[in-house]
Order: C-alpha cells, then structure tokens, then sequence
C-alpha cells in the first residue's frame, strides 16, 4: 500500500515519476489568473493565525462546512478564529475524496512541514505550530509567494480601481511581478438597475468623463483600459453566464441604456443586447492594445437568495449551469476574427459537458499568429480537480494541442493555494506516463519533458509576453 500524499503522490507510473520529479516539480509558478486582494501584497501582510488566513475568504471550504452541519456562526459569522479553525479541522476528515483533502494537507506539507493528518484530534496542535510560523516575518504575504517559487501573478481588478497598490508594489521592487487584470463586468450588468446606476456614477468620477448612452460608456471604459495598460496590465478576463446570441443597433443599446439609467428594468433580451455589444467592444479594445482576454462562463450565481442578501455575492452559493454556450460565442469571435480583431483567447466553462464544445471552438479561430493563439482553458472552479482536469487535458489532447496549453492558474484569494499548481502537474504527469506505459506514447523523456515544463510554466510565460 502506497503511503499517502509521499513524494510520488498521484503519481502512478515510474515515467509519471520521473517526468514529475525531472521536469515540472522545480519549474516556477506563473499565476496569471487569480484573486488575491493586491493591498495586502502591498503591505506585505503578516497573518494573525491560520483561521484568518485558511478561512478568510474561501468559499470552497465554507460549502463544504455547511454541509457538515456547520452553523454560519462558524463559517462567515463572528466566532473567533480558533472556533472557526475548529469547525474546519472537524470537517476536513469527512472531505476525503474531495479535493479540499488533498489541497488541506498539500498545504500543510508545503508551507508548514507538517505530515499529520488535520482532525478533531489534532487540532490545537496544528493551529498552534501554523500559527507561530505564520506570526514570523518568514510567513508574510511576499515571502509565502517567494518560498513557492512565484514569479508573476495576475490580480482581477474592475476599471474603477486606482491600481495605488500595484504600483507600490512595484515601486517597492518585489521581485514577484503583481500585475492588474482589467475586469469590466460591471459597467455591462444590468440586472440590478439601482446598483448599475450607483457604478456608472463611479466610473465617470473614475474616467474623468459623463456617460450618457453608449457610445459614451464605451469610451470611458477604454480610457481606463489605457489607464490600466499604463500600469502593466495585458490581461482582461469576462465572468459572464454565457456569451449572448443578440445584437442590437446604436439607437436600440442607448434606449436600453438610458431606461436602466432612468429607473427602468431591462428585460433579459435587453440585457443580451447590451452584453453582446459591449463584450465585442470590450474585445476590440484588448486587440487594439495587444492583450489577452479570458471569459469565465456557465455559472449560476448567488442561488440561495437568503444568504446572498445577508453575506452577499461569492459566499459559496454558486453552482454549475446548463446554458447554450455556443452561438453567442461563434457570433463574437467570428465577428471579430472577420475584421483581423481577435485577441488572443482564453475560454474557460464550468460545465464538464461542454468540454468538447470548448476544445474545437477554439480550433476554428487558430490563424497561425501564435502558437495557441485560442486556449481551453484549465478546470475552473467546480472543475479544477482530479478527475476536471483529466478531462479538460483529454479533451483538448484530442481536439486540439496539449502540448501549447498555458496551464495551470490558482483563481484564488488565498496565499496559501500555490500548491494547486503543483497538484496540476502531478495530475498531468501522471497523464502522460501512463499513456507511455500503455505504448500510446513514446518513451522519449527529452520530448516528454519539455512538452511537461513547457505546460507548467514556459508556455504562459512566452502567451502572455510579461517582461519577467
């Protein structure tokens, strides 16, 4: 019986080892997509304890608490630290098969040098030992990010943001590159007519300019845009449900625009209007300034109505969607790709039956500009564990190119969470090896290798073109 989580973890084949060991395992991280809150990066912020900095802002484990019967209280509510880590230690054992075991303990090994298993039992013990050493300046938030090898990280930013703290950063010399990500799905939103209005007022105070119909929004997000190209950034990314089939003329999208701005509620066409209008504008922007963009699809959000107006949005009460995902996206980047306006392109869904979708709808929009110019991007969210990420690899080895695949990224808000990459390149080389020992792929461990550290990290390095 193989020890459980030993160096080889995962690993299930002497080419898997090797190509783990040999090739990914030192390669840096490069975490082009994430949420870590940028400030405390600035501040180089020293954690408290371990509850503050595992529970902090993590839905995922906060889903999972509830399933075990946890009282809110204990999840988001107002019980101390220590009680919260409690409630997390007591449920950690019923998570097994889950990925939140094995990224707990990853986590555990990788910052902290324990191996023991988290437990009712051993509680107090680990958040005893985790909280001293995160009370040391070795534990701080840059240096957590240095003891992992991070060499880059994208924050997601909305237009209105400043960037103050990116650039303190940057002025401060760290010498991981902290770099905005433009995410403007708010100036596009018109569900809730009172907070669109309430945002338009401070994206105009934010772009210095009056917005009062469309052509006039667009132009204030594109100075922010320029605003953000300015401080580094070369990335944007769209958190929509779907991508909209619809379009809509000049005079209809400023009718729309002026009834949200009035008072008036858009009807769900009116708002698919809107989106798909402003989401190819959006595009055309980050093709003019040599960007990437990404859109994040497929989800239903804030599902629990209760808790979302008591917690508010991303508190853990999201799940996978079933929309049609297809048309609207063929209608935009084909639109684009006619005018020689396509970005390079990252689509990412959540819904596992849309995998193969995903891999040949980027395969239609490959012009021979960049190697990979359209990626499938890694399992997000719900997907962004064993048996997702084995099927979004296999689908796109199928449909497409493994071997130009940008790789991993953590989407969290957590410093604690780089050991995902690293469960990412297990997974994958486990992958690999097993297809050579089944004979399905050579044993040639120069082109395995490179193939491995390229989709570890060279690949996004050379796709994103950050000056590292």
């Amino acid at each position: 019986m193989k020890k459980f989580m030993d160096e080889d973890f995962v690993l299930q084949t002497k080419t898997a080892i090797r190509l783990y060991h040999e090739h990914a395992k030192h390669m840096p991280i490069y975490d082009y997509h994430c949420h870590l809150p940028p400030e405390e990066v600035a501040q180089d912020k020293q954690y408290d304890n371990i509850g503050e900095c595992w529970l902090g802002g993590d839905h995922y484990k906060w889903r999972a608490m509830r399933t075990n019967g946890v009282k809110e209280e204990f999840v988001t509510g107002s019980a101390p630290w220590k009680a919260k880590f409690d409630k997390w230690a007591e449920t950690v054992p019923q998570t097994l098969r889950n990925p939140l075991y094995h990224w707990t303990h990853l986590e555990l090994q990788r910052y902290f040098d324990i191996d023991t298993l988290l437990s009712s039992a051993t509680a107090d013990e680990i958040y005893e030992e985790c909280t001293a050493k995160l009370r040391t300046p070795e534990f701080s938030a840059r240096n957590m990010m240095r003891k992992m090898n991070v060499k880059l990280v994208c924050t997601t930013d909305d237009p209105i943001d400043d960037l103050n703290d990116h650039q303190q950063i940057a002025a401060a010399g760290f010498e991981c590159k902290v770099l905005p990500t433009f995410r403007p799905d708010k100036a596009a939103n018109l569900a809730d007519p009172e907070a669109y209005k309430a945002y338009i007022q401070s994206l105009e105070k934010s772009a210095g300019q009056e917005i009062n119909n469309f052509e006039a929004l667009v132009a204030a997000v594109d100075s922010r845009h320029d605003f953000f190209h300015s401080v580094g950034c070369r990335l944007s990314d769209h958190g929509v449900a779907y991508v909209p089939d619809a379009e809509a003329s000049g005079a209809e999208l400023d009718a729309i625009y002026n009834k949200v701005m009035t008072g008036g509620a858009a009807t769900q066409e009116e708002q698919d209007k809107f989106l798909a209008a402003f989401l190819y504008e959006a595009a055309k922007m980050n093709h003019s300034r040599g960007w990437a963009q990404q859109f994040h699809v497929g989800v239903f959000r804030n599902n629990n109505t209760r808790l979302f107006n008591a917690l508010g949005p991303d508190t853990g009460f999201d799940s996978i969607a079933d929309y049609r995902q297809g048309p609207g996206f063929v209608k935009l980047l084909d639109r684009l790709d006619s005018s020689d306006q396509l970005a390079k392109s990252i689509l990412y869904n959540i819904n596992p039956s849309d995998n193969e979708l995903f891999a040949t709808m980027i395969g239609n929009y490959q012009d021979g500009s960049f190697p990979g110019k359209m990626q499938f991007g890694s399992g997000w969210w719900f997907l962004d564990q064993k048996d997702g990420m084995e099927k979004q690899m296999n689908a796109l080895s199928v449909l497409g190119l493994l071997s130009r695949f940008v790789g991993m990224l953590t989407d969290s808000r957590s410093f604690l969470s780089y050991p995902r990459h690293e469960y990412f390149r297990r997974i994958l080389c486990n992958l690999i090896g097993r297809d050579v020992e089944n004979g399905e792929l050579p044993a040639d461990m120069d082109l395995l290798g490179e193939m491995i550290e390229n989709i570890s990290y060279n690949n996004a390095v050379e796709y994103f073109g950050f000056d590292l």
